[in-house]
């Protein structure tokens, strides 16, 4: 009766080998997904640099059709939160946005004006992942 109760005993249980074998499958699915993703998460991150610039392009034309001028470089991104005090100052100021977004890396938009790719208008871009001027993964206006 013994032999009969362990053997059942036996027969019900996972052995240590079969667990680690579905793990370390479960693992080899996990890193496949992730692989595949991260194509995925790349391109959600310059759909959201390409709805940012389009964002502040919107405040910064409203800027100018209230001021007849964009901000200086020097005045930036800022001038759409608060007032900006250097040259030009603007005749008329409200606050366009209540924050600037950061890129999703966590950087600030860059913003040029007069720009060196629009010289009529401005650049305002994103250094990409990177974090680096000038190279192929910035995002920018232009594109």
């Amino acid at each position: 009766m013994k032999a009969a109760f362990r053997s059942a005993r036996r027969l019900a249980a996972f052995t240590l080998l079969e667990i680690m074998l579905v793990v370390a499958i479960i693992m080899l699915l996990l890193g496949a997904g992730a692989f595949f993703l991260g194509d995925f998460i790349g391109v959600g991150r310059t759909a959201r640099v390409q709805a940012d610039i389009s964002t502040l392009t919107t405040s910064l034309r409203t800027y100018q059709m209230v001021n007849g001028f964009y901000p200086s470089s020097s005045q930036g991104l800022n001038a759409l939160v608060t007032q900006p005090g250097g040259e030009p100052k603007p005749r008329v100021w409200n606050q366009l946005m209540s924050q600037l977004p950061k890129d999703p890396w966590g950087n600030e938009y860059v913003y040029v004006c007069p720009g060196r790719k629009n010289p009529k208008g401005f650049d305002l871009y994103s250094k990409g992942a990177d974090g680096q001027e000038g190279t192929p993964d910035d995002v920018g206006n232009w594109q």
